[in-house]
């Protein structure tokens, strides 16, 4: 089938918050589009107002927008096959919902809950081919109808198959007798997602349309649907599930969770748009590493695999980590102060100036996989005292005596050197534990733990360094006056 204008749609309900399932849809939406020049639309589907939640829609925004898909129509934009939220386009599902009463492929029923229940419980205990709903009402004459509560139910043939082919999962083919008659219009005037998904992707015009495969059980609803109302169908290519490494379903311990949670955590969004692309697909299997234009230019829809993906946090962690070390240094030191600005860190004392973020940056950088590393790394920077145990001062094969003696001899040195550096400050301390006939590592050691409170740092002469003369004089001093 060939389509005038690719036009894909993502079309998020404000039930919750957007989770890495959700996205990847969008995304992959997103990268056909930019593949062929097309249209990526936004919609919103909140027909089931009873789950509705507050502000999940500006989630749903928040979390396009840090990944960077930017969408042409919808949400915020408006456009020519507006309006974008289902609420708003009652008036046309009802108005398609009458055209199948009047052309019989649809009618009213009038059955309440308890007939429904006692219905499905009499189904189930006899083990019956079709759990759903009878027919009761299907055949019912005018003078038989009540004017009490109804909803409107299409009429699935009771022979023959519903077909289609999924760009995903090939040819699917579905006996038309395994489906019962399901609802299109709610007692409440509001439509179902088969009913409301199916008119908005006719009359906005959609090509294609990407779902999860929980919904390939739809599709001989769907497409009877556009059968009835002799439609056009979009393609369809329903993905890949999302599971977790040991292949159950997802949870939140393995990565289902905000896709703003992410972002809370310190990972990057080109690290989570590359993983998230890989989700299902690949350029050839191998490749690991893409960049957002080389995914545009590359994009192809068949070569989604029709396999469950895997969310593997460590190789996320491991993607981000390789994102961090190949910006700029300066690059990091932006990245990490506008982090720091939306997420304080409760660890500093202080709010860090922009030439410090630049320093303690380049001490973390290849120390790091996510952002929110960084802070408990660099925390004694910016703390007004540093807390550790004394006894971590004293290193192996030594006591508090030798202990004060290097730090005193250390404190000697440090005011002595000409240019606090780096590497002048290697080269002095080296020296000094020579001189003293004391391991290297012995003499560092206590002083990483008296500068940092940490017995792993970052680079501890670059730290020295970042500190600065004074506080690391002072931080000497309190040191010493810890030990018996």
């Amino acid at each position: 089938m060939d389509f005038p204008k690719i036009r894909v749609r993502y079309a998020p309900s404000p039930t919750g918050e957007p989770h890495v399932g959700n996205i990847r849809t969008a995304l992959f939406d997103w990268l056909i589009a930019r593949n062929s020049s097309g249209q990526f639309i936004v919609r919103v589907e909140d027909t089931d107002q009873a789950r509705k939640v507050e502000g999940a829609i500006e989630l749903q925004k928040d979390s396009l927008k840090w990944l960077g898909l930017d969408w042409d129509e919808g949400l915020g934009l408006g456009g020519k096959y507006g309006p974008y939220t289902q609420s708003e386009r009652l008036t046309l599902y009802t108005d398609v919902a009458e055209r199948l009463l009047q052309n019989g492929k649809a009618y009213k029923c009038f059955c309440d809950g308890e007939r429904l229940s006692n219905l499905r419980k009499t189904q189930l205990e006899s083990k019956a081919t079709l759990v759903g709903y009878d027919g009761h009402c299907r055949s019912l004459r005018s003078d038989e109808s009540n004017s009490g509560p109804f909803v409107v139910r299409f009429k699935m043939p009771g022979s023959g198959i519903s077909e289609l082919d999924d760009l995903v999962r090939g040819h699917l083919k579905f006996d038309n007798s395994l489906s019962d008659d399901f609802i299109i219009l709610k007692s409440d005037g509001y439509p179902t997602y088969h009913l409301a998904s199916v008119v908005d992707d006719h009359y906005m015009d959609i090509s294609h349309v990407l779902r999860g495969e929980e919904w390939v059980s739809s599709v001989p609803r769907h497409v009877q649907l556009y059968l009835a109302l002799e439609w056009e169908m979009p393609l369809f290519a329903h993905l890949p599930t999302i599971l977790a490494p040991d292949k159950s379903k997802l949870s939140k311990r393995h990565g289902a969770t905000s896709v703003l949670e992410y972002k809370k955590a310190g990972y990057l969004p080109e690290a989570m748009f590359n993983f998230l692309s890989l989700l299902g697909w690949s350029i050839d299997g191998d490749t690991e590493i893409i960049s957002k234009e080389e995914l545009v230019s590359k994009f192809d829809p068949s070569r989604i695999s029709s396999a469950s993906a895997i969310f593997d946090i460590e190789k996320l962690n491991w993607m981000n980590g390789h994102y961090i070390r190949s910006m700029s240094s300066l690059e990091l030191s932006q990245i990490l102060g506008n982090y720091w600005r939306e997420f304080p860190p409760i660890v500093f004392d202080r709010t860090p100036s922009p030439s410090e973020i630049d320093e303690v940056s380049k001490l973390v950088q290849e120390r790091i996989k996510v952002l929110s590393e960084a802070s408990g790394l660099v925390a004694f920077v910016f703390k007004n005292e540093i807390t550790y145990d004394s006894n971590e001062l004293i290193q192996k094969q030594m006591d508090a005596e030798s202990t004060t003696r290097i730090l005193d001899r250390v404190n000697e040195l440090v005011s002595k050197i000409e240019t606090f550096s780096s590497s002048a400050i290697e080269v002095e301390l080296r020296a000094l534990a020579d001189a003293m006939e004391v391991k290297v590592g012995t003499l560092l050691g206590t002083i990483r733990v008296a500068t940092s409170g940490q017995k792993v740092s970052p680079p501890l002469f670059d730290s020295l360094e970042v500190l600065g003369r004074s506080r690391v004089l002072e931080l000497l001093h309190v040191a010493k006056s810890k030990l018996p």
